[in-house]
């Protein structure tokens, strides 16, 4: 099967919920499995990631800044934090 993660970064803003919300229901319409990583690229470090379904996006598409959390992450930017994140 094949996956894919959605990781929201850098702060929230207007329409992130909505934005989350159309990549869980295509995904999961096409055969996708959808992981959200929570608290961006911090969680993506930390493999805190989320299984996502259509139970999980209800009732969020009204709710303000993002449903998975948001963190800027200075460890990232480095070669060493990226190495982590993709021994996930």
């Amino acid at each position: 099967m094949k996956k894919i993660a959605v990781l929201t970064s850098g702060g929230g803003a207007p329409g992130m919920n909505a934005a989350i919300r159309a990549v869980v229901g295509i995904g999961i319409r096409n055969g996708v499995e959808v992981h959200g990583v929570r608290e961006g690229y911090a969680g993506l470090i930390a493999g805190d990631f989320l299984r996502m379904d259509m139970e999980s996006i209800d009732n969020t598409i009204h709710r303000g800044g993002t449903i998975l959390g948001s963190s800027r992450s200075e460890t990232f930017k480095l070669l060493e934090g990226q190495r982590q994140a993709l021994a996930l």
